[in-house]
């Protein structure tokens, strides 16, 4: 007999048209990866229809997959999260969309589904430089109207461009170009107790 979450992955792939590659089933939770130019039709479905009734969305984020694992990643840089509550079921969803980053990242905005949306796609948009397209009051939410760059890219310096400082003679706040040398942060801590014997021995 199939459990519960395999019953909803089996549903999301009838609905969906979903192959096993997009529809992903692990530690008790699904994932699907929708297409970008079906995303507003998929999560009105999964907002109004049974067998889903996904009526509360929790969470949005955007992913930058840069420099992904050790092998050659095939799927655009960029995604967009969107982690979804069944009140009714009891259950759980997380559907991932990529997007292309040329000439910006864009999808479409879910706030008109879920407003709470609303918030959650300005922290993308001012972290990550995602456009969400139809988004009423797009502005950064996090960082300064004069920030320049998008700071949770894999790109983006650990040091940023500009620092500010308050300046007295002028009575205001000054951006001038950072003086911090760039640099790699190393791990420089080496524990010599029994939680790492066994390591130590595999290496030697």
């Amino acid at each position: 007999m199939a459990s519960r979450i395999e019953t909803l992955a089996q549903s999301l792939k009838s609905r969906f048209d979903l192959e096993d590659a997009s529809c992903v089933l692990d530690k008790g939770e699904v994932t699907i990866d929708i297409a970008a130019p079906k995303l507003k039709e998929t999560v009105l479905a999964l907002r109004d229809e049974e067998p889903f009734h996904f009526e509360q969305l929790i969470d949005l984020c955007a992913v930058d997959y840069a420099e992904f694992g050790e092998t050659k990643w095939t799927k655009p840089r960029f995604a967009v999260v969107y982690h979804l509550l069944s009140v009714r079921h009891n259950q759980r969803l997380r559907v991932k969309v990529f997007i292309d980053e040329n000439p910006v990242p864009r999808v479409e905005s879910v706030t008109d589904v879920w407003t709470c949306a609303n918030w959650y796609e300005r922290e993308a948009f001012d972290l990550f430089g995602v456009l969400f397209e139809g988004h009423p009051d797009l502005r950064r939410l996090l960082t300064d109207y004069g920030f320049v760059g998008h700071p949770f890219r894999k790109d983006f310096p650990l040091s940023g461009h500009v620092e500010m400082r308050y300046d007295p003679e002028k009575q205001r706040v000054v951006y001038e170009p950072v003086q911090i040398e760039p640099r790699v942060l190393v791990p420089r801590v080496i524990r010599h107790d029994n939680r790492y014997e066994g390591i130590q021995k595999q290496a030697k």
